[in-house]
């Protein structure tokens, strides 16, 4: 998966569809990701002995195709390419601009 923790990104499909969030958690196993406020859902949480029965709201992973990362120059989706540096190490690269992205 070519997406990390604290990544910036566009959704690009679902009910969230144009919103823009960070990346909390990368469940890549899963192929998907937590985003910072994005596919709130209710769930309803029974009582126990010393608190009372209440509805919470929770952060639902999003499949990790329905996020794009925001190129750091314009602001826009954009695709990843792994390219090598200089020193043989991975760096991730802006398709649509070419900058690198840390």
């Amino acid at each position: 998966m070519k997406l990390k923790k604290g990544d910036k990104v566009i959704v690009i499909a679902g009910k969230e569809k144009g919103k823009t969030s960070t990346i909390v958690r990368v469940l890549a196993a899963e192929n998907k990701v937590v985003l910072d406020g994005i596919n709130m859902v209710k769930r309803a949480r029974k009582a126990t002995r010393g608190q009372a029965g209440q509805i919470v709201e929770i952060v639902v992973p999003i499949d990790a195709s329905n996020v794009m990362l925001v190129d750091p120059k314009t602001s826009k989706p954009t695709r990843i390419r792994i390219t090598r540096d200089d020193k043989g190490g991975r760096v991730r690269v802006a398709v649509g601009s070419g900058q690198e992205l840390k």
